[in-house]
């Protein structure tokens, strides 16, 4: 059976805080390496404001970073990860084929495909309904360390 994780406990999971939180929700699947993220998109989202006056989109570096969280959320969940920092690695392969717009809702798949230690590969897929918006690569790094807050 899959895991539902909302608002407070993603934000139990990881340290993501306003302005920078982007997932609403995560369904975390039994295999634990995989998972659909939700991110509801608003007019009130902050980087409207310049992203472009009078035509608001979503920009690509937000569903990226979007992407990650949900990916974030699914490992952070394990327990070999609880409470350490994620960091990009880097961004493999990215393409956006679909413009994202206040009042979409972005679900976002995520796969974990490669594990290495506290590095690892994570393959996303980002889409509007049933559209494409965006696909690609990201590479991570976890903290070796639990954070000492």
């Amino acid at each position: 059976m899959n895991k539902l994780v909302d608002i407070e406990e993603i934000m139990d999971i990881i340290p993501h805080r306003y302005p920078f939180l982007f997932v609403d929700r995560v369904e975390i699947n039994e295999d634990g390496r995989s998972g659909i993220g939700y991110k509801n998109v608003t007019m009130n989202e902050y980087y409207f404001q310049g992203h472009f006056p009078g035509k608001p989109v979503m920009p690509g570096v937000i569903i990226i970073e979007t992407m990650a969280q949900v990916g974030s959320v699914i490992l952070l969940s394990k327990d070999d990860f609880k409470g350490r920092i994620p960091y990009f690695a880097g961004i493999n392969k990215f393409r956006f084929k679909k413009v994202v717009k206040p009042g979409d809702q972005l679900k976002i798949e995520v796969n974990i495909i490669k594990m290495r230690g506290t590095v690892g590969i994570g393959q996303g897929k980002a889409f509007v309904g049933e559209d494409l918006a965006a696909e690609g690569e990201f590479i991570f790094s976890i903290e070796k360390e639990k954070s000492s807050k």
